[in-house]
């Protein structure tokens, strides 16, 4: 169907099902009160941690750095494993997931941004999912992604990821491990990622005019492997390196580093030292990014 702007659109049959899907968001986090039930020990804490890293890397440097910027390439496989650790997250499909990122720059705190906290808060931050109005893949900005016919699968069949997860939880821990590994590790993770579009258009510092509230906070960026670099990122989104500088911390980046030492990711990108400047014109931005 047509969409606002005149994309067309298409629905899988997962994204269709918006009540279904608000309703498991919430049984999960309700589920989460089952903590006080099963209790916590070491292994729990271990599996939720490391769940909780590994499937933010999934988003940070799949779902985000990677599908919706191409800020670095890699394999056709590893290409796949990145996309099925974001659909791990329980966040939707890759081009689900990249197609309104992109959305969102084009319309950064504008009419026809996806998520910005002009429109309140709770919009930004979770009500925008249950809207109604993103419910479907905008195909006409990710015809990069829709090459591959195993992405589209896997975004067709996103809730696969999280299903399975959920149940390997189960079979190494039982309840409490489903419990911590996937339902509080999952939530954690759902509210960590939010914060980008809620808090960081709200808190912190602007070191350049890019037309909308992104802000830099170091406190979002230790949260979520270096997501709060994000006035950097509006800044010159193409890079794959969103802490500029060396007192920025960026996990994420530092993972990407590691990945292309071994050769299984390569030609990072960074933004020019021209970008670094705060008062980098728009058309040296633009000729940066091409």
């Amino acid at each position: 169907m047509n969409g606002a702007h005149g994309e067309v659109r298409v629905q899988g049959p997962w994204q269709r099902q918006t009540v279904l899907s608000a309703a498991l968001y919430w049984t999960i986090h309700a589920s989460c009160l089952l903590a006080f039930v099963t209790g916590v020990g070491g292994f729990e804490i271990a599996l939720c941690l490391g769940l909780f890293w590994l499937r933010l890397f999934g988003i940070t440097g799949g779902y985000h750095r990677y599908f919706s910027h191409r800020a670095f390439k890699t394999s056709r496989a590893f290409q796949f494993i990145l996309a099925l650790v974001g659909c791990a997250a329980t966040q939707k499909g890759p081009l689900w997931w990249a197609s309104h990122h992109r959305r969102h720059h084009a319309y950064s705190d504008q009419p026809g941004d996806v998520h910005s906290p002009r429109e309140g808060f709770w919009h930004a931050h979770q009500g925008w999912i249950f809207s109604g109005r993103f419910d479907a893949t905008e195909v006409a900005r990710i015809p990069d992604l829709l090459a591959f016919p195993e992405l589209v699968w896997l975004d067709r069949w996103h809730v696969v990821a999280p299903l399975a997860l959920a149940g390997a939880c189960f079979a190494v821990g039982g309840l409490p491990g489903l419990v911590w590994g996937f339902c509080i590790s999952t939530t954690l993770l759902w509210h960590a990622t939010y914060t980008i579009n809620s808090l960081s258009h709200r808190f912190g510092s602007q070191r350049y005019a890019t037309g909308d509230d992104s802000r830099n906070n170091l406190w979002l960026a230790l949260l979520t492997l270096g997501e709060g670099w994000h006035n950097n990122h509006h800044h010159y989104m193409a890079s794959a390196r969103q802490g500029f500088f060396w007192w920025e911390i960026d996990l994420t980046y530092y993972v990407l580093r590691g990945l292309a030492a071994v050769g299984i990711v390569w030609d990072l990108r960074e933004p020019p030292a021209r970008m670094l400047e705060a008062n980098a014109s728009p058309d040296t931005i633009s000729r940066a990014a091409a």
